[in-house]
């Protein structure tokens, strides 16, 4: 058997000696900001994108937004908010640099390095409070039975994480398995204590200040009680390189929150909205298996399949301005290459793909929507 890499002996750094790459402050999008100009055709997309999420609400329909990073590197998180404050969102889904930009910029206002630069000199994704904190919230939100998300959010939220005594996680595992009640949540506890001990990491409220806690969006989900779910891929993210990191957690973690992500989606029949924004491969990926296994729960229980529903999918790459409506494109035309355009048509909703910035994008939906 191969050996693994022992991430022990990986030096890990304060974020204050990282050379940041972005400022919170100074790419700030104020959602009532004046918006750069965009074509009539891009507007009336927006138009109509808007007039489906308040259809959505009215009927009391999921309105579920996904993002990679890039549009929380634009400065699009106080637009998020907003979106979020004013009830326009129902759930928030992101990778795992979604979340991991959003914690740093929540933490301390900058996110961002160079990673050709930092890759070289072996300090690229090598930052201390990155990869303690959010694994190890992640681990106290599993035996809480939160998700990859929630748990992160609450971190931000309440300034701080709780962390259990040695003895008071054994009593609760030998308990919940001599009464026979072993579940997730006690393979979480396991985890835990495996963590802390190896750590030696104190009981107690440790405390984390993040300065910038309005800018989260996932601050802002879970103090306002809406789903923000992560979907990350093992060793995607620079928090795997950090020695508090445990599969196990991140795992159930992430299964918690795909599987949050497949209810949302299985109540999107006859009105709901799903808006995609900069995401190629993760957003499509989990929406496709979701889609199926809400279509096998319904179909075997004598439901229609899920139908009627909007699928707005955002990014900048040409596809010709193609008409989704008509099927999919033909080999000659630019459309045909975006593939998670294909994957989303497939799914049977009615697709509509908006060739925009992301800011542009979220900003003048949040003002349309507004007015």
């Amino acid at each position: 058997m191969n050996k693994g890499f022992d991430r022990k002996k990986t030096v890990m750094y304060p974020l204050s000696e990282r050379e940041h790459k972005l400022n919170a402050k100074e790419i700030y999008l104020c959602p009532k900001s004046k918006t750069r100009n965009i074509s009539d055709f891009s507007m009336e997309q927006i138009k109509e994108c808007s007039k489906r999420i308040k259809n959505a609400k009215s009927l009391g329909k999921p309105v579920i937004l996904t993002y990679g990073a890039h549009i929380i590197k634009n400065g699009g998180s106080p637009v998020i908010n907003a979106l979020i404050k004013d009830g326009w969102i129902t759930h928030v889904a992101v990778n795992g640099a979604g979340s991991i930009h959003d914690w740093e910029f929540a933490f301390i206002g900058e996110s961002t390095e160079d990673v050709r630069k930092n890759t070289a000199t072996g300090s690229f994704g090598t930052w201390d409070e990155t990869g303690k904190h959010i694994n190890l919230a992640v681990a106290i939100g599993g035996t809480l039975g939160l998700g990859y998300g929630s748990s992160v959010g609450k971190m931000i939220y309440e300034n701080s994480l709780h962390i259990p005594s040695q003895d008071k996680l054994k009593e609760e595992i030998i308990s919940d398995i001599s009464s026979n009640s072993y579940s997730d949540i006690t393979a979480a506890k396991i985890d835990l204590l495996n963590l802390i001990t190896e750590f030696d990491i104190p009981a107690g409220n440790l405390e984390i200040n993040h300065k910038m806690q309005d800018f989260s969006v996932q601050y802002t989900a879970f103090k306002k009680g809406i789903n923000y779910t992560v979907h990350p891929g093992i060793g995607y993210d620079i928090i795997y390189t950090h020695p508090y990191n445990n599969g196990g957690a991140i795992g159930r973690g992430a299964v918690n929150d795909f599987l949050c992500f497949a209810e949302s989606v299985s109540n999107l029949t006859n009105g709901g909205v799903f808006v995609s924004v900069g995401s190629a491969i993760m957003s499509p990926m989990i929406f496709e298996k979701s889609m199926s296994m809400s279509n096998n729960f319904r179909l075997n229980n004598n439901l229609e399949k899920i139908k009627d529903y909007y699928l707005g999918v955002i990014d900048i790459q040409d596809d010709g301005n193609w008409d989704w409506s008509k099927g999919e494109p033909p080999m000659d035309n630019p459309a045909y290459y975006l593939r998670f355009c294909k994957t989303f048509h497939r799914m049977g909703g009615d697709l509509q793909y908006i060739c925009l910035d992301n800011r542009d994008f979220i900003l003048n939906l949040y003002q349309e929507l507004e007015k």
